[in-house]
């Protein structure tokens, strides 16, 4: 593999208190998007363990040619690949997290050919993303030009703009102001179940003095953002029963009880018109300051126009605004099945019918306690609760009955935007940018990592560079050219920036 040629005039202008994004010169930057591209066309599911192998043999190449030295850790299923550079045994350690797997993919629903194909993209005069071709970045590269490909912006960019910057720096000859570590994930979008089996055996590998998670959208300004902690997740179902197997509606319509509406009366009396949980102690710690809720509404938000980007009437009432409503626990219904799998439609009385109901966590809420306030509601409404399927006799034993079923969580985490970590970070981007950082206090999503956050137990921070609107996990994901190219600059600010 080439390393990438960047000029030493364009470090120059970062060093001098240009904008760090400007560090990159039009044709250094084309060297970046075609890494990038390169990167994108190795496919990333990591049920192909070859493919995967390749992706981290790719991402071994680019960082040794660095100068780092990697390894990789064995795990309970694919190996993680682990990073690290010494520059002075006295500086901090910062220890950088990215994945490298990818959510799955449905290539009818994408439109190209090939998810993991790499196409190059602009708006027409309809305002519709239409492939241009890639020598088009051998003119002026536009900020709005989009790729798409699976993994685009999840995961792969933030890596690709951290290679770019650490390239920069080393063809200037300038080092980092604290040593690294890296930790690449290789399933990440499957729960993290390698990286979290490997905390104990590699615990010291992992040691640092911070930690910085690259992953995530970042404000939909797209303008620099730090993200000081995330929401945990929760789920379990709740399953109401008619008879013993589907029956006909027109024999036993109004004879034989349906479960369906059953469980709509459940789900009902768990919410209110507003929105807001009715369940008893939901909401139970959550205490807003008035310095947290001025800091909340400080992030730029348009109701209108999100409402609108929405296509909904207005929202709900948890929180006065989009972060305020962050800071609460959700509870969200996120499918309804019955007994009924074919296709189609039948005129049945289902046999049962299934609530897949997901909580959002917050730092001072636990995913088990959040489920058993859950399952105590459903004896409140007079319910016998199972956790096991009911029998026949229990079936006829009691007239209201419910099966609730709890899964694992993961806890959410915040680290204080006032922290000492926190306001370096903040100076260093305002100074860089001239203008503060948006810091989000929690983002909505959920990273899987948070067991190995809890177990470093050091200032943690999310520094999210990808467009909000990237699709992610969905069809037709993609990265914004102009968020490439802002993301150097971030890394760069972030690299030089003093612990």
């Amino acid at each position: 593999m080439k390393k990438i040629s960047f000029t030493v005039l364009s470090l120059l202008s970062f060093i001098l208190f240009a904008q760090p994004h400007d560090a990159v010169t039009n044709e250094d930057f084309k060297k970046t998007i075609l890494l990038h591209k390169a990167f994108l066309s190795i496919p990333n599911l990591p049920e192909n363990r070859d493919l995967m192998s390749e992706n981290i043999l790719w991402e071994t190449q680019q960082f040794e040619n660095l100068n780092f030295s990697t390894r990789p850790l064995a795990s309970e299923t694919l190996p993680i690949l682990f990073a690290e550079k010494v520059y002075d045994p006295a500086l901090k350690t910062v220890l950088f997290y990215f994945h490298i797997d990818g959510q799955p993919v449905n290539p009818e629903a994408w439109d190209q050919e090939d998810p993991f194909l790499p196409v190059l993209k602009a708006k027409d005069q309809k305002g519709l993303w239409r492939p241009i071709a890639w020598d088009r970045l051998n003119g002026v590269i536009d900020d709005e030009w989009r790729i798409f490909a699976r993994a685009a912006a999840d995961d792969k960019a933030p890596i690709i703009m951290f290679l770019a910057a650490l390239q920069l720096l080393e063809n200037k000859g300038v080092t980092p102001n604290f040593n690294i570590k890296i930790i690449f994930d290789p399933e990440e979008e499957y729960g993290s179940k390698a990286l979290l089996s490997t905390l104990d055996r590699y615990k010291k590998h992992y040691a640092s003095d911070y930690f910085v998670v690259m992953d995530g959208p970042a404000h939909n300004s797209n303008k620099p953002t730090l993200t000081f902690g995330c929401r945990g997740i929760a789920s379990c179902s709740i399953t109401t029963y008619g008879a013993n197997a589907p029956q006909h509606s027109g024999h036993y319509g109004n004879y034989v009880p349906n479960p369906v509406f059953s469980l709509a009366k459940l789900l009902s009396s768990m919410k209110d018109d507003q929105g807001k949980v009715l369940i008893k102690d939901y909401y139970k710690g959550i205490e807003l300051t008035a310095d947290a809720q001025n800091l909340l509404a400080s992030v730029p938000f348009d109701s209108i126009q999100l409402n609108k980007d929405l296509g909904i009437y207005t929202s709900e009432e948890v929180g006065r605004n989009y972060q305020e409503s962050l800071q609460y626990p959700s509870l969200n219904v996120r499918q309804i099945g019955t007994s009924w799998k074919g296709k189609g439609l039948k005129t049945v009385i289902p046999e049962y019918a299934t609530a897949y109901i997901d909580v959002r966590l917050v730092p001072e809420t636990e995913g088990p306690i959040q489920l058993l306030k859950i399952k105590k509601h459903l004896v409140q409404q007079g319910y016998f609760v199972t956790d096991n399927e009911p029998s026949v006799a229990e079936r006829q034993l009691y007239s209201k009955l419910v099966k609730f079923t709890a899964a694992h969580s993961v806890n959410a985490f915040r680290t204080h935007p006032d922290s000492a970590f926190g306001k370096k970070l903040s100076a260093e981007f305002t100074e860089k940018f001239n203008e503060a950082p948006i810091v989000i206090p929690l983002m909505g999503g959920t990273v899987p990592i948070v067991p190995l956050i809890n177990a470093l137990d050091v200032p943690t921070v999310i520094i999210p560079m990808v467009n909000m609107d990237n699709n992610q996990h969905s069809a037709n994901e993609n990265i914004r050219i102009g968020n490439l190219r802002q993301g150097i600059g971030i890394c760069l600010t972030l690299l030089q920036s003093k612990f």
